[in-house]
């Protein structure tokens, strides 16, 4: 599904949204590493999709840290976000998650 926000594709937008945002986060949190993964990136999202996001922390953060900075990206994106941890993965699914995701 091809749909567009700001004339862009809608994850060339959100990437690029993610760019611009991407010090001031890391002022706040410590991450290391940001990319978008999943139906946005094949293009088959619909209006119920989640926007998916790989996060990697350069140190340990809270789980309420966590929520806000997922929270925080859902805000600003204006799209329900589904924050996923790099280190979270499991080795079957990752493979394929880290063989597409688009980094930040």
């Amino acid at each position: 599904m091809i749909s567009e926000r700001h004339g862009l594709r809608e994850v060339d937008y959100y990437t690029d949204r993610l760019r611009e945002m991407l010090p001031e986060l890391q002022k706040k949190y410590p991450i290391k590493y940001l990319g978008v993964f999943g139906s946005y990136i094949s293009n088959e999202q619909t209006l119920q999709s989640d926007l998916d996001i790989l996060v990697e922390f350069s140190d340990s953060i809270s789980l309420l840290q966590y929520a806000r900075l997922e929270l925080e990206l859902s805000d600003a994106l204006g799209v329900k976000i589904d924050l996923v941890s790099k280190t979270a993965l499991k080795p079957r699914i990752g493979k394929h998650i880290l063989a597409e995701v688009v980094q930040i």
